[in-house]
């Protein structure tokens, strides 16, 4: 069992480093490889261990960044909490490792042990999915034909070929272990081959354009007393959109059609506090254009609502999207008095943030734009919902403070790169402190600016309102993958239950 051990922590830091960070987005099918070696032929419950060793090594690292200002413990519990997935996936791959076509239920499997996570608990945490590795390369146009889940289907199944390649390998069968290494790398070359009819490089072409200024404004310091100088971070972004339409006025930029600024670009409730608003107004005013504000506001009821506000420069505060899913622990506490006996770190959310009902589907200066805003850029639905409501681009609202010079700024990009794919999409990604981004259709970035630095881009972006296969099919890939992996399951169990009640009844 040790090396077995040592093998399925090897699965968990090679999916490390095929994340940003390290960004080694090809060696992402190694680590499939090496779990579904590690738990082949094993019980459930051996396989449930070497998946959690696999998903600890894998999540503990790459989910530091949530523990950065609030000490070890939720960042821990956090990555155990996904961990406990991968637990469930080595015990699933470990009791089906023996039936005929295994590579392709493990496979499968691994897109039912997400689709499970990024739902439950609380409305579950789909960070780290095996399809937001892929920035460049050849898995990464599986994105336009079903989405996150069949990217991540499609390098765990060219992962578990190579297991199986590996396995005939040892058991004397050259020729086996051949044809099945062609097969897994057969299914990179048609991914290569999925690039052909998809967008390419260029953020004009595909339908009528806008000009779309990002603003990253900054803020004083990292860390979570940024909302403490909430005045300074508006301020910020104010006097970034005045240079803008003073470079705009002596012809350096050209004139914007909307102006993006981030998530908590102004702390301070415009609808309340007429100074906020006031210095809004002024920045709209200057450029001559509706900016997109991410405000805190005040509402419904002894709640606050994380909003985009569609500031317009003649008549002020108008269309808004408000944030569906709120981060639990981070901008509500569920079972706040049972929490509290764990950490006080609680009581850091003062005021529990309300969950918006409606699509983020907004029109800003011409432009019909999907916003999700921060950690939104990772759950399928809420994006698949704003493109499909009709929107031209999607627009990523976020506020990176509070994760310091970490990763998770270039993880959250990621997210977004593959989204472009997804859709057929320019993405706009605003952040206070970086990294913002824009990225054309097929995932390259135009655009970026650094960490905790001021930055503007201006670009002139499509409105394309061409349909992905993706868009059309929807949750559909997922579903269907998870119930072939549910399926293996069934196979297993069915006959196991069967052969127990025949010993219970002799």
């Amino acid at each position: 069992m040790a090396w077995r051990t040592l093998l399925a922590a090897v699965a968990g830091g090679l999916l490390l480093l095929a994340f940003p960070g390290s960004s080694l987005p090809l060696l992402a099918p190694l680590g499939p490889a090496a779990l579904a070696l590690a738990v082949h032929g094993q019980r459930a419950r051996s396989g449930a261990w070497l998946g959690l060793v696999a998903g600890l090594t894998f999540f503990v690292p790459l989910l530091s960044w949530s523990g950065i200002f609030v000490g070890a413990l939720p960042w821990l519990a956090l990555a155990a909490s996904q961990a406990a997935s991968v637990a469930l996936l080595g015990a699933a791959t470990a009791v089906t490792s023996r039936l005929p076509l295994w590579p392709l239920w493990a496979a499968a499997l691994w897109v039912g042990q997400e689709a499970l996570r990024g739902r439950f608990p609380f409305g579950g945490f789909p960070w780290g999915r095996l399809g937001l590795s892929q920035t460049e390369g050849p898995f990464l146009a599986f994105a336009a034909y079903g989405g996150v889940p069949l990217v991540g289907f499609a390098i765990a199944l060219t992962g578990t070929l190579l297991a199986a390649a590996v396995l005939r390998l040892r058991s004397g069968g050259r020729r086996a272990a051949a044809l099945t290494a062609l097969g897994a790398l057969a299914v990179p070359a048609l991914g290569g081959l999925a690039w052909l009819p998809l967008p390419g490089s260029s953020l004009t072409a595909g339908g009528p354009t806008r000009t779309v200024a990002v603003v990253q404004g900054d803020v004083p310091k990292p860390g979570l007393e940024f909302n403490e100088r909430r005045r300074a971070v508006l301020d910020n972004h104010v006097g970034q959109t005045l240079a803008l339409a003073e470079a705009v006025a002596v012809g350096e930029q050209p004139q914007p059609d909307l102006v993006i600024w981030p998530e908590n670009s102004s702390d301070i409730d415009p609808y309340r506090n007429a100074d906020a608003a006031r210095e809004i107004s002024r920045a709209a005013a200057a450029i001559d254009a509706p900016i997109l504000v991410g405000a805190v506001v005040s509402g419904p009821g002894e709640f606050i609502s994380n909003t985009a506000i569609v500031w317009d420069p003649q008549t002020g505060p108008g269309d808004t999207y408000v944030k569906r899913h709120p981060v639990p622990f981070g901008e509500y506490i569920p079972f706040r008095d049972l929490f509290r006996l764990f950490s006080d770190k609680v009581d850091l959310v003062r005021r529990d943030f309300a969950a918006g009902d409606e699509v983020g589907l907004l029109d800003v200066g011409g432009a019909r734009i999907a916003d999700v805003i921060c950690f939104e850029v990772v759950y399928d639905g809420l994006v698949h919902d704003a493109v499909a409501a009709g929107a031209g681009m999607v627009v990523v609202q976020t506020n990176n403070a509070t994760f310091g010079y970490s990763a998770e700024s270039e993880q959250q990009v990621a997210a977004a790169r593959v989204r472009a794919v997804e859709f057929g999409r320019s993405v706009a990604l605003a952040s206070t402190s970086g990294i913002s981004a824009v990225i054309a259709p097929d995932g390259s970035l135009a655009a970026s600016s650094g960490l905790f630095e001021p930055a503007v881009f201006v670009e002139e972006v499509a409105q394309r309102d061409s349909t992905t296969l993706a868009e059309r099919l929807g949750a559909g890939p997922e579903w269907l993958l998870s119930a072939l992996g549910a399926g293996a399951l069934l196979a297993v169990a069915v006959p196991g239950l069967r052969r127990r009640r025949r010993r219970g009844t002799a």
